[in-house]
């Protein structure tokens, strides 16, 4: 059977995996934003400063363009949930956006002769990056899970029920646990990448350390996350498309999905594994089964929250308004041309691990950072 000939929500399924899949890689590349924040803490010196700065700042473009892809990959597959996030909740991502700009600015201009802002200003433009742009990309997400205000009228323009447009989202607590849980998740990953890319015993030591402070914060967000989808009510789609309220509907997700729980807690296992061999044996090459556990375990929940008969963009204020994969997806023949489109995708992941390799082959060292020949961020 050829890509032609797959019904429509079998292309609706494969694009919600992609994007569950970019989704994962996407979280996974945020250690660049947990190591933006890590900058004070794992240096004492200016040249330990630029060398960490450096080793992240050879990543952010390749977490920008796994971001664009995802963006991207979403937009075009699932165009009405693009239109009601982001034509509706629009202060929240363009407080995202603010942030990630302020990154890209901050990596060009940071060693640039004569700035009139300083060092010290785009370093703290950073950790605002690090900081506040992943906690409020993981409240955004939360509302996959505990739904946002907004309704659809009969030609789908969305009519926000508040003027503070997404922010609304940062009223309800339950959405930090995912927020802070992504935070301390990315300063995890960011030392563990240091502890990898950087030859340098002190910053090993010290990224170890961070990482025995910042694990014990995760997982008290994580597993309050955790337990909180797994207890609450979810938002189910009967056979005719009607949106209804379900108890434990995440839970009963992966009861009914054995092979999504099996992912999530291999995932989870990686993750602690990778922070265990990391911090009691000093190992240096634990971000990337850590890595690929990140990748697992977020795939994971998106995938809860898109199949089995879920809302996975449920509105609070109609129930009716509810976004599924198979009411804000494209048609027949754009999904089919799309998932053509998508055997490219692995050339651009292919170009993600060459370009890591490229920039990997040898660890950042101070003789490098003193070479006024190289190029430094």
């Amino acid at each position: 059977m050829g890509i032609g000939d797959l019904s429509l929500l079998q292309l609706q399924e494969y694009w919600w995996i992609i994007i569950s899949l970019l989704g994962g890689l996407f979280v996974f590349m945020m250690f660049v934003q947990g190591g933006q924040t890590l900058i004070d803490i794992l240096s004492t010196t200016e040249i330990e400063k630029t060398m960490l700065i450096n080793s992240i700042g050879r990543k952010w473009e390749l977490g920008f363009t796994t971001l664009v892809l995802f963006g991207g990959a979403l937009f075009a597959a699932f165009p009405l949930f693009y239109a009601t996030s982001f034509g509706g909740a629009y202060w929240v991502w363009m407080a995202i956006l603010f942030c990630f700009i302020i990154q890209a600015v901050s990596y060009e201009y940071r060693m640039k002769p004569n700035n009139f802002l300083g060092k010290k200003t785009y370093e703290f433009f950073l950790k605002i990056n690090g900081n506040l742009g992943t906690f409020l990309l993981g409240v955004a997400i939360s509302t996959f899970f505990s739904g946002s205000e907004f309704i659809l009228n009969s030609n789908n323009f969305v009519e926000w029920q508040n003027d503070l447009r997404g922010l609304e989202s940062l009223l309800n607590p339950y959405n930090y646990l995912l927020g802070l849980s992504l935070v301390f998740l990315a300063k995890i990953s960011g030392a563990l990448y240091f502890m990898n890319n950087i030859s340098h015993k002190e910053i090993q030591n010290r990224a170890i350390e961070s990482i025995k402070i910042n694990m014990i914060f995760f997982l008290i967000f994580f597993v309050g996350f955790i337990i909180w989808i797994l207890l609450k009510n979810g938002y189910a789609v009967n056979i005719d498309g009607m949106i209804y309220i379900q108890k434990n509907k995440y839970l009963y997700n992966f009861m009914d999905m054995p092979f999504l729980s099996w992912m999530f807690i291999t995932g989870v296992i990686m993750v602690i594994g990778a922070v265990f061999t990391a911090v009691v044996f000093k190992k240096t090459c634990c971000i990337k089964s850590g890595g690929l556990g990140i990748v697992l375990t977020v795939m994971s929940l998106l995938l809860n929250v898109g199949f089995n008969g879920t809302s996975y963009y449920p509105s609070t204020s109609d129930l009716q308004s509810s976004l599924t994969i198979m009411n804000s997806s494209g048609s027949h023949y754009t999904l089919t041309v799309m998932t053509y489109a998508s055997m490219m995708i692995p050339f651009v992941l292919g170009y993600i691990v060459l370009a890591w390799y490229s920039m990997d082959k040898e660890k950042i060292t101070k003789e490098e950072m003193q070479d006024k020949n190289a190029h430094n961020y």
